[in-house]
């Protein structure tokens, strides 16, 4: 019974796993953001760099971890041994999947930098999910909730 108990767990956790933030990007829209004005300025790419985009933290690692290393902890030991393994398991465990969930959620992205015909210089960051090179002429949108650059 313990260890159906077990699988039980790992399948609902591993399910929950995949609920992860929608990264930040130049040509996916939250449902929030639709339906919404946006106000338009035109500019010119400067420079565009490479970065690391890692969404919030869920807890989803953190939590299924803390499940699956108190369940082996557990079977480590007998007697006060049991309740050692099950205590120092749920630790490890948990350590264990917020450094997976963090480094499995994190994905690529960019920060361009834009003139605008203002004048005035923006920085954006969003996936890298549209090239942009210096010199490109782009459309810098912004809403109440996010900016993104677009061609």
């Amino acid at each position: 019974m313990k260890r159906f108990t077990a699988m039980a767990l790992v399948a609902g956790l591993a399910l929950a796993g995949g609920c992860a933030y929608p990264p930040p990007s130049g040509t996916t829209y939250a449902g929030y953001e639709t339906r919404g004005e946006q106000q338009i300025r035109f500019g010119v790419v400067e420079m565009v760099r490479p970065v690391n985009i890692r969404p919030p933290n869920t807890g989803v690692g953190s939590v299924s971890g803390a499940v699956l290393g108190g369940i082996a902890g557990s079977y480590v030991g007998g007697g006060s041994g049991e309740a050692l393994g099950f205590f120092f398991g749920t630790l490890l465990g948990s350590m264990l999947g917020n450094a997976v969930e963090a480094e499995a959620n994190q994905m690529p992205g960019v920060e361009v930098t834009v003139l605008l015909d203002s004048g005035r210089y923006v920085a954006v960051v969003q996936a890298a999910d549209e090239p942009f090179k210096p010199g490109d002429r782009v459309r810098v949108l912004g809403g109440p909730h996010s900016v993104r650059v677009t061609h």
